[in-house]
């Protein structure tokens, strides 16, 4: 009898671990094809949006007052805690709590969630804003709309430096923006918690982009925030290069170029993707930026075997797109496993 006992009990747990991954696999699945449909529209409220509004507000209180360095260092890492841990923490309430009223709600919650923190068609969209109008010669248009999109002083550039900081941005966001955000939505989703694990990192990339500089008054308030997010994106930046590398049949060009040229840019993650993206189109990327009126020496990616145009850049877009669906398909099988 207590044999019996014990393997209805497995059985029942067994079904309903089987339920939980199917529910998993449906929501990575739809929040995939929402942002390839949809993505972000403008009008729609976005996560972000909340994010960037509470980050504000803290950096403005932390800011109002004359604090020693290691006080503000305290005050970003409490920063850090809250924005990522809140984002993960209240999302997981709201899923749990409307979870009780309704799985379908709650499921059509988590999956816009989701789908919000995939950005690839924004990305397309953003790139294709610059290029419309490099397309038409309207080389003002094109400065205004990339300004929209880049840190860098856009005012000065030439078509090909326009079309540089075009394939620089698609390159690097592709892992931070999209590639990352389906990672730990994958991890997440092993844990039966895809929505706050994928928001938990956009929150992480937001600070990053928001407070994570070097200079002041960011110099120790956001230096937490940058580590956080370098130490978050270091994986799935590494696998999204081992990824970029087989899609582009060069595989081993492609890491030893890496291994050249991405360990001489300052940033852990940003030299690799964006070299694994130069070294697979056979595009040079790096050189002479200017941000706010400093002029940054970048180090060179790669090799030039051809100029960088449009056609390179709807390439990288393609790329970004078969890295994500092997992800995903990757993430699925994982999934599907763990319900077996």
């Amino acid at each position: 009898m207590p044999a019996l006992w014990s393997s209805q009990v497995w059985s029942s747990q067994a079904i309903e671990v089987a339920e939980c991954r199917q529910y998993d696999i449906a929501v990575l699945l739809v929040a995939a094809w929402l942002d390839y449909i949809i993505g972000d529209p403008w009008s729609w409220p976005h996560p972000v949006q909340f994010m960037g509004k509470g980050i504000d507000g803290y950096v403005k209180r932390a800011t109002a007052q004359t604090y020693s360095p290691v006080t503000m260092r305290f005050l970003g890492i409490g920063l850090a805690i809250l924005i990522i841990g809140g984002s993960a923490g209240v999302s997981a309430l709201l899923l749990c709590l409307l979870g009780k009223v309704s799985l379908l709600l709650r499921g059509c919650l988590e999956v816009v969630w989701v789908a919000s923190c995939f950005a690839g068609r924004s990305l397309r969209a953003s790139a294709e804003d610059v290029l419309q109008p490099l397309a038409a010669d309207n080389l003002q248009l094109a400065r205004e709309r990339l300004s929209l999109y880049v840190g860098r002083d856009t005012q000065a550039l030439s078509t090909p430096d326009i079309y540089r900081a075009v394939l620089e941005t698609v390159s690097e966001n592709a892992i931070d923006g999209v590639l990352a955000p389906l990672f730990y939505a994958i991890v997440g989703a092993l844990f039966g918690v895809a929505a706050p694990f994928a928001l938990a990192y956009k929150a992480a990339s937001t600070l990053d982009s928001m407070v994570g500089y070097r200079e002041a008054p960011y110099t120790d308030l956001g230096w937490f925030s940058a580590k956080l997010e370098d130490a978050l994106t270091w994986l799935p930046c590494r696998l999204s290069v081992l990824t970029v590398a087989l899609l582009s049949g060069r595989p081993g060009h492609v890491l030893r170029i890496c291994r050249r040229d991405a360990v001489a840019d300052p940033s852990p993650n940003a030299g690799w993707s964006e070299c694994a993206y130069a070294a697979a189109l056979g595009v040079q990327m790096g050189g002479l930026n200017v941000y706010r009126g400093n002029v940054v020496e970048k180090p060179l990616l790669a090799d030039a075997d051809r100029p960088i145009d449009s056609t390179v850049i709807w390439q990288a877009l393609q790329i970004t797109r078969r890295s994500f669906l092997i992800g995903l398909i990757c993430g699925l099988l994982c999934l599907g496993a763990g319900s077996v």
